[in-house]
């Protein structure tokens, strides 16, 4: 069979990245990023994870960031024209915000947050646009992290999407007993919903929102 080899080092799984035709993939040495703070807390060390780029056609791999023991990867993000990747520190007690070059060789930091501007990492993780750094905790809120900060009551079963401007954009499950989706969009910073559509919310590579009904 005819294929081409990339050493990742044991990264197996590639995801892509909405926007842009750039695919992620990551190790999960001490699980995803919450667990990883759940470790540190808990007096563990904890290894630091990896996360590489690739592209299609070139069989290459991009590593902008290299990481330290104690430091942690979040799910990049597309905005803008560049990827931003989350960086968690948990020994600084720092969230840091990288901006990656359109080469991808490297990147530099673009924000900085101290680590308790959030109780905990669940659900933290960046959307675009614009560029936004939210969480969603067990206590059924949404918050708005960074670059503006707020918060409101969801429903559990809902989950950001995206952002477009002033609107959230969420999608919800349902089991009534049937499995069905619904995008919710909701106002912000007031968590008003606007508009309800039954259907799954799909973002196209090339950045379009396709609702399958």
């Amino acid at each position: 069979m005819d294929y081409k080899r990339i050493d990742a080092h044991g990264i197996g799984y590639l995801e892509s990245m909405e926007g842009t035709d750039w695919q992620w993939g990551s190790d999960y040495t001490s699980g995803d990023l919450y667990e990883a703070e759940e470790l540190f807390r808990c007096g563990h060390p904890v290894r630091k994870n990896r996360l590489v780029f690739v592209r299609c056609p070139e069989p290459r791999l991009y590593e902008p960031i290299t990481a330290r023991d104690g430091q942690y990867f979040g799910r990049p993000c597309f905005a803008g024209g560049s990827v931003f990747v989350l960086l968690a520190d948990f020994p600084q007690k720092e969230l840091l915000i990288f901006r990656c070059a359109a080469d991808m060789e490297s990147a530099e930091v673009h924000a900085r947050l101290p680590l308790g501007t959030v109780p905990d990492c669940y659900n933290l993780m960046l959307h675009a646009s614009p560029l936004t750094l939210t969480r969603q905790g067990h206590e059924n809120t949404f918050q708005v992290v960074w670059p503006e900060r707020g918060s409101f009551a969801i429903d559990p079963a809902e989950s950001l999407d995206s952002r477009d401007g002033d609107k959230l954009i969420f999608s919800k499950w349902y089991e009534d007993p049937d499995y069905r989706e619904e995008v919710v969009i909701r106002r912000y910073p007031t968590g008003e919903v606007v508009e309800r559509a039954d259907g799954t919310l799909m973002t196209m590579p090339d950045g379009q929102k396709w609702l399958f009904t």
